[in-house]
């Protein structure tokens, strides 16, 4: 009897602690990237009556004869399952859809995490307001390049910086030149030829926008002249006819509606101090074909603007939106997932330490190597289920209320025993 009343108090035990996790999990329902838990209970110790034996003559096998002295609690693990998504329209906020965790570091210790409820530091940086921990990924350098090679570091998002400014180095014509265009006639009567002229914004190395003249000359059947001119009002750019095939040339008809002299080299000054640039001009998708002619032209090169807000891709890749129109990326957040992510000891604060039991973090870019997706604008909510969590509650009770009345009885058993001497 003894032995039914310290099974009966190992259950009791076991099911306060089964309802310890339940408490938990309700308690972190509204919890962000929140991961419930789950008790797992197995028998302990079994004391034997008795051994097994084999048949022998005409009898056959004896099973072992055993009595249980009660369970214990074999393990709690935590459910990584995926948790609804949230909408908040928020740039900072972040969820993972699929698996992976982002990684924060306060310089000294790195620690894993669903809750991507982020935002922009004093310093620029990336970071969790709650905990203060930055975020960690990869910065891209003044070109927007990254290499995800070199070791993650804080994602630094710098809101007001401003960029330099890029001069104009290539321009593309593109459009048709009309085929049935007249060229000079000397007369009489005096036919003038046809020209066409188009008009491009180029950018000199302050960032200066100018304004250039490419002027369209049908010169012979299958022939037409070109020419860059300034804007008679700008008086900030310098365009010289000196030098033979620069600032102009002759695009020569073939086969196909193309031209087979299709690229060339322009050449601008300018006196407000600004360096002298030689663009590359490609006329390569100009084409003759009958119909009113219509080229434009386009260029590279911007003036100077300051970073206005981001944004965030599927991949975890940030995009710096600037004031001149200009984007360019600034970094990529990083992803690391497990071997086994239910091995994670919770760490507080939403987050997870890596252990022995879950391996090291295998980190990366979104959408490899098995991590899942970053979404923006977004949160991962908690996984619990309540209506999983207040049956587990009634069973927890059920268990040890069966529990408690085991002790009873097992106690009024012993009275009785007691009570045989009078």
């Amino acid at each position: 009897m003894l032995r039914s009343m310290f099974a009966a108090i190992s259950g009791l035990r076991g099911h306060q602690m089964m309802m310890d996790v339940i408490g938990n999990n309700i308690a972190n329902v509204n919890t962000v990237g929140f991961k419930s838990g789950r008790v797992n209970f197995q028998d302990i110790l079994s004391q034997t009556l008795h051994g097994a034996t084999a048949p022998s003559g005409g009898l056959g096998s004896i099973n072992p004869a055993q009595i249980g002295l009660g369970m214990t609690v074999a393990g709690i693990d935590v459910l990584q399952t995926q948790g609804n998504l949230q909408s908040t329209g928020k740039t900072t906020d972040m969820a993972i859809q699929g698996d992976g965790f982002f990684v924060e570091s306060d310089g000294s210790q790195t620690v894993y995490t669903r809750d991507g409820a982020f935002d922009i530091a004093l310093d620029g940086s990336l970071a969790n307001p709650g905990s203060g921990l930055k975020v960690q990924g990869w910065q891209a350098n003044s070109a927007g390049q990254i290499d995800i090679t070199q070791p993650i570091t804080n994602l630094v998002i710098p809101i007001g910086q401003r960029t330099t400014a890029l001069a104009t180095s290539n321009v593309t014509l593109s459009g048709n030149l009309d085929a049935g265009a007249t060229t000079a006639v000397v007369g009489p009567p005096a036919v003038a030829a046809t020209t066409v002229p188009t008009t491009m914004t180029v950018f000199d190395s302050l960032g200066i926008a100018h304004s250039v003249k490419i002027t369209f000359t049908k010169t012979a059947a299958n022939t037409w002249s070109w020419a860059a001119t300034k804007d008679a009002a700008d008086t900030g750019i310098a365009i010289s006819s000196a030098v033979p095939g620069v600032n102009d040339g002759t695009l020569t008809y073939t086969s196909g509606g193309v031209f087979s002299a299709s690229t060339g080299t322009l050449s601008f000054t300018f006196p407000d101090g600004a360096t002298s640039t030689t663009p590359k001009i490609d006329l390569s998708q100009m084409t003759q074909f009958s119909g009113t002619s219509q080229p434009a032209g386009q260029t590279d090169g911007f003036t100077s603007g300051t970073l206005t807000t981001f944004a965030v891709g599927n991949a975890g890749q940030l995009s710096g939106v600037y004031s001149n129109g200009q984007t360019q990326v600034l970094g990529q957040i990083a992803l690391a997932n497990f071997l086994n992510s239910a091995g994670l000891l919770r760490a507080g604060q939403n987050n997870f330490s890596a252990t022995s039991a879950s391996g090291a973090s295998n980190i990366g870019t979104a959408g490899t190597g098995g991590r899942g997706t970053v979404t923006t604008g977004a949160l991962e909510m908690s996984n619990v289920d309540l209506a999983t969590q207040f049956t587990g509650m009634i069973t927890a009770e059920r268990g040890f209320q069966a529990n408690s009345r085991v002790i009873t009885t097992s106690d009024e058993m012993l009275q009785e025993l007691v009570n045989l001497k009078r």
